[in-house]
């Protein structure tokens, strides 16, 4: 598993910042990040294809918080949404312009929506 070296959190430019072992650096928007957000919840709304239904993200919003959890990161956000766990290599497809495919692990995949407890 791919981890980077660096993460870093500039408020000011609303980016994350990763620095990869192969010398690659990403900047990812925070916004991007919330709108692509892999919490089952979020992803359900974004397959379902539903515009009417799609979340709105701030262009404004930011990353409040960002907590290590193994094989990637949850992010929260000033929004109040901290739910989605952001694998690695999800979150370097996603600096790449690819967030899908192989890029998701198995409990992941976009075809597998496990059901919400509520």
């Amino acid at each position: 598993m791919r981890t980077p070296d660096e993460i870093r959190i500039d408020a000011t430019a609303r980016v994350l910042t990763l620095r990869w072992p192969d010398g690659e650096t990403q900047r990812i928007a925070h916004a991007q990040l919330r709108a692509a957000c892999p919490c089952a919840g979020c992803r359900r709304v974004r397959l379902a294809g539903n515009p009417a239904a799609a979340v709105v993200v701030s262009p404004d919003v930011t990353l409040s918080g960002i907590e290590p959890m193994g094989y990637g990161v949850q992010l929260s956000f000033s929004d109040g949404h901290a739910r989605g766990i952001y694998p690695w290599s999800w979150l370097h497809a996603l600096g790449r312009g690819n967030p899908g495919g192989e890029a998701w692990p198995p409990s992941f995949s976009p075809g597998h929506l496990p059901e919400a407890s509520q």
